[in-house]
């Protein structure tokens, strides 16, 4: 990987998610040798990627660079590299590019979608961890309406402006307010000769409310919104099946659809090498203690998504959200320099600062520690957080600038088929000749 030697201990961060970013800033300068590695050169913003998925942002203005994250941190490098294994015995980290010795190793890699092993969903479902992902989804949605006009089928049209969102926690339930919006206020202007009243965007959540992570009174309010949108929202029903047209579920009902889009579920970004008594197997997590070490490794740990730390209060590990990564990342720091000085390390505590979803224009709901409240203050509150969370002054203006535009103009303009998903096929037409 062409890392110069170093007097300096050698911490080797694998992930430039919100936990990788949050432990490399507080390592700044810190008499360490850092190594960053990430199969991107950006740090991703994921709570925002359901808009570039919906035509709402385009995709550089939730993405940053990591090179300029770290452009004035003194020894510290980042290689672009899609990390395959770890060698824990000899201490080395195995990537696409070559091998790397460390002294220290923080495993940030985050979580990706969870089919829970159906590989024919796997393969006809969209999924939404990633950017070209959510490019992949705006992309399909606009070919399917220009598919839609092509058609005389009855039957297939429907399907093609048929929308199944499976899963009801937060990116679910934004994703369906998105595409209310867009049929509301977008789609009419833009396929006056389609009949945008036919179509249906379906929320599939198998328990009993969704937002279940939430308070009860912010799951009622979000489905209260979603279906004044006309949302569809269906619960107590599991998805079991789909073929790339129908929709199967544990129930007598089904889906005539050319697009479900799986938000049902993650699992841990796992690497190869681990003890099978270190990780999780149902959630594929890395186990940790109080410090973050991983179970059986003295110089390993394992922060964010990746990491499950049981405690009384979260006997299944944090919640795989953007704060308790950034609250471990930022500890770890801290205990990695203890560590280094030979100190004892302190044990993480994680301070919950609530959590949030919006439903559309002037619709949120917000669940703070002491507060829970919706409507249109928490449609500002839900803005001016994620608008503070983003990295870079450009990246906010530019999402500030199209959300004002968005909301004076009610548009959407970055609804650009710009690489298509689908491969063209024939279509059967009727022609018009007399």
């Amino acid at each position: 990987m062409n890392i110069p030697q170093c007097s300096f201990p050698r911490v080797v961060i694998i992930g430039g998610g919100f936990a990788g970013i949050s432990l490399a800033k507080k390592l700044k300068n810190k008499k360490l040798q850092v190594v960053l590695l990430d199969k991107h050169n950006y740090h991703n913003f994921q709570p925002l990627m359901y808009q570039v998925a919906t035509g709402g942002l385009e995709p550089d203005s939730i993405a940053y660079p990591i090179r300029k994250v770290v452009q004035e941190f003194e020894d510290f490098y980042f290689r672009l590299a899609d990390v395959k294994e770890i060698d824990t015995t000899n201490q080395k980290v195995i990537a696409d590019i070559g091998e790397l010795k460390y002294d220290y190793l923080v495993i940030a890699t985050g979580s990706k979608t969870n089919f829970f092993g159906n590989k024919e969903m796997e393969r006809n479902c969209m999924a939404m961890k990633t950017i070209p992902q959510s490019l992949n989804i705006r992309s399909l949605i606009l070919e399917n309406f220009e598919q839609a006009l092509l058609t005389n089928d009855i039957e297939e049209r429907q399907s093609l402006m048929n929308f199944v969102l499976v899963g009801g926690g937060p990116t679910g339930v934004e994703l369906a307010g998105a595409l209310a919006e867009m049929k509301k206020a977008i789609l009419p202007k833009d396929y006056p000769d389609l009949d945008i009243r036919k179509m249906q965007i379906n929320l599939i959540q198998s328990g009993n409310r969704i937002l279940n992570t939430m308070s009860e009174n912010a799951s009622e309010k979000a489905e209260k919104f979603l279906i004044d949108l006309g949302v569809e929202v269906w619960k107590n029903i599991r998805v079991t099946d789909y073929d790339g047209k129908v929709v199967t579920t544990n129930s007598d009902l089904s889906f005539q659809t050319a697009t479900v889009i799986w938000t049902a579920g993650v699992k841990g970004a796992l690497l190869r090498g681990f003890k099978q008594s270190s990780t999780e197997a149902r959630s594929e997590r890395l186990k940790v203690n109080q410090f973050n070490q991983v179970e059986g490794y003295d110089t390993i740990f394992a922060i964010g998504d990746i990491a499950t730390m049981e405690t009384e209060a979260y006997p299944h590990g944090h919640p795989m959200m953007a704060q308790p990564a950034i609250q471990q990342g930022q500890h770890l720091a801290a205990n990695i320099i203890r560590l280094i000085n030979q100190k004892e390390m302190q044990p993480f505590a994680y301070r919950d600062k609530g959590s949030m979803a919006t439903i559309g224009r002037n619709k949120a709901v917000v669940d703070l520690p002491k507060f829970k409240f919706s409507g249109v203050f928490a449609w500002f509150v839900w803005m001016f957080v994620h608008l503070f969370s983003l990295i870079g002054f450009k990246n906010k203006a530019v999402v500030f600038l199209n959300w004002v535009y968005n909301y004076i103009r009610f548009d959407r303009e970055a609804r650009l088929i710009i690489r298509p998903y689908k491969e063209k096929e024939p279509i059967s037409f009727v022609s018009d000749e007399i």
